[in-house]
């Protein structure tokens, strides 16, 4: 019975993911989602309160998984400035992953901003990357690769550059050069960082 209803709940957070993507999200109703993951309005509610659960759902995945890959590149490359450019690396497959899905999240997130509740769980996560890159550039101090900067300034620049990158992966995809862009952004960022 339970792993009857883990499939029920994958296959709504499927359904939910591409309806979302291909119909944007105010044009998706539960129904919507209950036909195409094939289960009734019962099982849905059963599994999420409303379609924006299932959003938060995605989102929360799609971050968690993002930080998961940070920490194992934390865990694996002790030197902070390699770090940071291996972590760099992963914006190309991060690109990938929310090219369809991208513009949905800022459709929910403009949204949001006009729901404080809603908007302090859409942030929180950004909230999150900003203290991983805080202790990520405090341990680089510590270490001595990086130069004494606030590592709280350090930080949000990091946050920004990364964000910032992945909205132009959106807004240009074709670009050629993705793959050496955030790489190249990042030892930029790190020539005024890294200790001389």
């Amino acid at each position: 019975m339970q792993k009857r209803s883990k499939e029920t709940r994958t296959q709504i957070i499927s359904a939910a993911l591409v309806l979302f993507a291909r119909e944007g999200y105010d044009a998706t109703g539960v129904a919507e989602i209950c036909q195409a993951a094939g289960v009734s309005k019962g099982a849905f509610y059963y599994h999420f309160s409303s379609k924006q659960q299932v959003f938060m759902q995605l989102l929360n995945d799609w971050l968690g998984t993002l930080e998961a890959q940070l920490l194992d590149i934390q865990k694996q490359i002790q030197d902070v400035p390699q770090a940071l450019l291996h972590m760099a690396g992963m914006m190309q497959a991060v690109f990938e992953q929310a090219s369809g899905n991208l513009p949905m999240f800022l459709e929910f997130w403009t949204q949001a901003s006009r729901d404080p509740a809603i908007w302090q769980l859409v942030t929180a996560p950004y909230q999150s990357y900003q203290e991983f890159f805080k202790t990520l550039i405090q341990k680089g101090i510590k270490e001595g690769s990086l130069q004494t900067y606030d590592p709280d300034i350090a930080a949000h620049a990091l946050v920004a550059l990364a964000v910032g990158l992945l909205f132009q992966g959106v807004l240009n995809p074709q670009h050629k050069d993705w793959a050496r862009v955030p790489a190249q952004s990042v030892q930029i960022l790190l020539s005024g960082l890294a200790k001389k």
